[in-house]
């Protein structure tokens, strides 16, 4: 029975003539029909970016053998690639602390299948929103934190996360510092958002300090997990203007709903391979 699946691939390497009509070759070759191509190229670092969708039905190569078939391909143009198919749904771990905001944002597109992900559990250094979780049927693990015992659980972390199979980490406001452990298991797979106010406002109640400064924009920023606090490449951000007539509880409110929907399109774009990393920056292919 012909498949109905898709396959995405993710490819850069350095710029050159006839990188498109090789790849694109390759596909038509195996009789397989391209759907969606977007490609840039940044002239200052020589290099070539390509996202390429093609339906399955029909194509002459299993899903197993495809990568193998592209080494060629590959080794002959530098090409570093990732392939993935849509029938492969991502597994995904939320990381929570107290805030319940963007969890229960994420549980309900989630439950009205708009986010097109396998969610089998929940990680927390707190019980408080463990009820959330029970609401939704999601098993909650409970991992409290201390000084002491941070490396302990963040091994013990780790492993049911393999466990489990998880590919994807999404810090839904999770207060604790990821440990360089944790980050080197899912590199570029561990998702995290925050206000936009760093390095401004930095420590507790940043919404507050804006307000005593007056501030006339606020903002949310997604963004890949790495060793450096806060510095991972960039997924996705966004603004929203206030004005003096906005008091705290205002700011806090609408830097809520910018931080749900910030990261709700940055896990969309990840889960559906529409994001490719490079260096210490991202190409979002929307």
């Amino acid at each position: 029975m012909p498949s109905t699946d898709i396959a995405t691939l993710l490819i850069h390497c350095p710029d050159r003539p006839g990188l498109v009509h090789d790849v694109t070759g390759f596909i038509s070759s195996h009789q397989g029909n391209i759907i969606d191509l977007q490609q840039h190229i940044d002239a200052e670092q020589n290099a070539f970016f390509m996202r390429l969708e093609w339906s399955m039905e029909n194509f002459t190569l299993d899903n197993e053998e495809i990568e193998s078939r592209l080494q060629p391909l590959a080794r002959r143009h530098q090409m570093q690639m990732s392939l993935t198919f849509a029938s492969r749904r991502k597994r995904i771990a939320l990381f929570v602390t107290k805030e319940n905001h963007c969890l229960y944002d994420l549980l309900a597109r989630h439950e009205a299948g708009e986010l097109p992900v396998d969610l089998p559990l929940i990680v927390s250094n707190h019980e408080t929103l463990r009820p959330a979780a029970e609401r939704f049927g999601i098993p909650f693990h409970h991992f409290p934190i201390t000084k002491e015992n941070k490396l302990e659980q963040e091994q013990a972390m780790i492993a049911l996360l393999k466990q489990e199979r998880i590919d994807t980490v999404v810090l839904a406001k999770y207060m604790q510092i990821i440990g360089k452990a944790m980050i080197a298991e899912f590199p570029n797979r561990i998702l995290n958002i925050h206000h936009s106010f760093l390095p401004a406002f930095v420590g507790a109640k940043p919404y507050h300090q804006a307000f005593q400064r007056g501030v006339k924009i606020i903002g949310a920023t997604s963004h890949y997990v790495t060793a450096d606090l806060d510095e991972g490449p960039i997924i996705h951000q966004d603004v929203m203007r206030v004005s003096h007539e906005d008091e705290v509880a205002d700011l806090v409110r609408l830097g809520r709903d910018l931080e749900k929907n910030v990261l709700a399109k940055a896990l969309w774009w990840h889960v559906r391979d529409r994001v490719l990393v490079f260096k210490n920056k991202t190409l979002v292919f929307d």
